[in-house]
């Protein structure tokens, strides 16, 4: 267990509620008062762990890139476990997509992370990171499957997902699970 994936109950409450915060209002919500009165604590409690804008706004990219890391973990743990066909792993990919899809403020929140990042180097560092972890875990999961498990492959895979999750969000309730299923589909497909 890394650093990263060990805080105190305080931080994760904090966090928690400043991924809900940016969720609800976006970045130009997120202030230290915002998270106090979401996290239903006095006021300062959040300045006291993160003392700048800057390392609440850094703190929370990496809490939420390090929860997409560990779900994805999980699936690679559920696709070796299982030796699946292709039609398996479609299945519990777009389970996987679906949970993440439930997970509203948590996806909405890493969308607008990710946009800042894009004009911020320090969030781009952290996302860029976590973007090579998920690169890697891909690749092993190609890997073991025996298939070709290039490391260009395996990142396009990665921003092909982000992809498909960002396409799914606005669609209606209805709409997503058979978009995310034949995304999906054509994805793994395109792999055998």
């Amino acid at each position: 267990m890394t650093q990263e994936r060990v805080r105190s109950p305080r931080m994760v409450l904090l966090l928690d509620a400043a991924l809900h915060v940016v969720a609800e209002h976006g970045l130009r919500g997120l202030t230290h008062r915002a998270v106090d009165r979401e996290a239903g604590l006095p006021e300062g409690s959040c300045s006291a762990y993160l003392r700048t804008r800057r390392a609440l706004v850094t703190a929370l990219t990496s809490y939420v890139a390090t929860g997409v890391t560990e779900d994805c973990e999980q699936l690679a743990r559920d696709l070796a476990a299982c030796h699946l066909e292709n039609r398996q792993a479609i299945e519990l990919v777009t389970s996987f997509f679906m949970r993440r899809l439930d997970e509203r403020e948590r996806l909405l929140a890493r969308m607008e992370l990710s946009l800042a990042a894009a004009r911020d180097p320090e969030l781009a560092s952290v996302l860029a990171s976590n973007q090579q972890q998920l690169t890697e875990l891909v690749q092993s999961i190609l890997t073991a499957r025996h298939k070709d498990h290039s490391g260009e492959r395996a990142a396009t895979l990665v921003a092909s997902f982000d992809g498909i999750l960002l396409g799914a969000l606005p669609l209606p309730e209805p709409d997503r699970r058979p978009f995310v299923r034949q995304s999906i589909e054509v994805l793994i497909g395109g792999l055998g």
